[in-house]
């Protein structure tokens, strides 16, 4: 057989196997793993010394368009990912107008056609206006499903009291992923804030009962209904207890957690880099740090995901509280979950499982996840031992700065391949755009 690509002698690694072979892929899928010494190829890399892995799939990314291009754009978001060996990214809905109707997905399909790095979906935004247009909504093409946000919302997309909860937990079956934060115990804490704010506030203000109330709640109302949920960003000591106890009464609930949440840790974090380190739901002390840990230990938690949420360092730069929520991520979720592993926190096989193989098992996306022979040849080359320092003239990111900026990573995306095609080569573009949108199983 004479394959379009062959990379030979890598270390191919899934969340079941570790062995050194030959990967040869034809007409943008992976068409055969083995040894491969008698065929040939229209192009041939030798990956020895390399880790061959999946591309990371990102359930949880805000590319800002339309409406606050000036922060990031669907062209710079993806960018972003790619460099990141990201080569899947499910959008969230809280742009400018919100992702709430289908003429508003239309137009973020038309807008990525052409400029889209990587491939992408969008989920469509659960309202107190379209709840009786949800079940038609998440199956359109390139929907992954109905984001609620119970917390840290404005308008209509803030969906916070019982009865509207379960009307669009009813409407549809698509797993729901959630931002669970309480918004009337947020509210009034803001009346706590100290006459002279500082952003270390921030976990103090939006607290761990915070979190703990609403994943709770979330997970008693979807057990009510029956449906699929999804816990976004999990960053408190109680709510993997919450989230373990409804997997052990088989409840379909799974979670995630953030590679930021386990690298900054309160106060430190807001000292060093004040409102840079400020997002919703917070970065909280090390109590809740180490029991994230342990609960990533325990299998707790199913993806990674990057919340990659950019505002301009201008706007970041506003004294707190007037200062947003949210920093940039996408590009340094791989990177920094490799720092991980090289540190001996995580195992390899695991960043792929939850990174890589679980987004695609969640979300239904066809063709995705697997680094088997008739999946996409979505595929990353790296080296596991390389060690540099990131800094912001790295950022593919509009806004322009990252929290990680003087930090040390190690394991360096070294190639990425999107469908086969070879599109990036030791941080250089080789290609084009040529992201497309992604096909999700009924």
């Amino acid at each position: 057989m004479v394959f379009d690509t062959l990379i030979r002698n890598a270390r191919v690694v899934t969340s079941a196997k570790d062995e050194v072979a030959d990967v040869g892929i034809l007409r943008g899928k992976i068409a055969e793993i083995g040894s491969l010494g008698a065929s040939s190829a229209n192009a041939e890399i030798d990956a020895k010394g390399l880790a061959l892995m999946g591309g990371v799939i990102d359930t949880q990314v805000h590319f800002r368009e339309p409406g606050l291009e000036h922060k990031e754009d669907i062209e710079s978001g993806t960018r972003a990912a790619i460099m990141g060996g990201v080569t899947s990214i499910l959008e969230m809905p809280n742009t400018h107008p919100t992702t709430t109707s289908e003429e508003a997905l239309r137009d973020k399909l038309s807008r990525a056609e052409g400029r889209a790095w990587c491939d992408y979906g969008f989920f469509v935004g659960a309202s107190t206006d379209n709840i009786n247009e949800l079940a038609r909504l998440e199956n359109l093409p390139g929907v992954p499903g109905v984001k609620i946000f119970v917390g840290s919302s404005t308008g209509s997309l803030l969906v916070e009291d019982e009865e509207h909860l379960r009307q669009v937990l009813r409407n549809g079956r698509k797993r729901c992923p959630v931002h669970a934060e309480d918004e009337q115990r947020n509210r009034e804490r803001k009346s706590l804030i100290s006459a002279m704010p500082h952003v270390r506030e921030h976990p103090f203000l939006r607290d761990a009962e915070s979190a703990r109330m609403a994943t709770a709640r979330m997970i008693r109302l979807a057990e009510e209904a029956g449906r699929p949920l999804h816990v976004l960003h999990v960053t408190t000591a109680e709510e993997p207890l919450l989230i373990a106890d409804a997997k052990r009464r088989g409840l379909d609930v799974t979670a995630e957690i953030t590679p930021q949440h386990l690298w900054f840790t309160a106060p430190e974090c807001y000292d060093r880099l004040g409102t840079l380190a400020q997002m919703n739901p917070p970065i909280r002390s090390k109590e809740h740090t180490d029991a994230l840990w342990a609960a990533l230990a325990a299998g707790v938690f199913d993806v990674f995901g990057s919340d990659h949420a950019p505002h301009t360092l201008a706007e970041k730069q506003q004294p707190y509280p007037a200062s947003p929520s949210g920093m940039p991520g996408v590009q340094t979720m791989l990177p920094v979950l490799l720092t991980f592993v090289a540190q001996g926190k995580i195992g390899l096989r695991q960043v792929i499982r939850m990174a890589c193989e679980n987004p695609a098992l969640l979300y239904g996306m066809a063709g995705k996840g697997k680094l088997e022979p008739g999946f996409d040849a979505d595929l990353l080359l790296v080296d596991l031992e390389r060690t540099y320092r990131f800094e912001r003239d790295m950022v593919q990111s509009k806004c322009g700065w990252s929290p990680y900026e003087g930090e040390t990573f190690t394991g360096a995306i070294e190639h990425v391949f999107l469908r086969g095609e070879h599109v990036v080569q030791q941080a250089q573009r080789l290609a084009p755009p040529r992201g497309e949108v992604l096909t999700f199983l009924p």
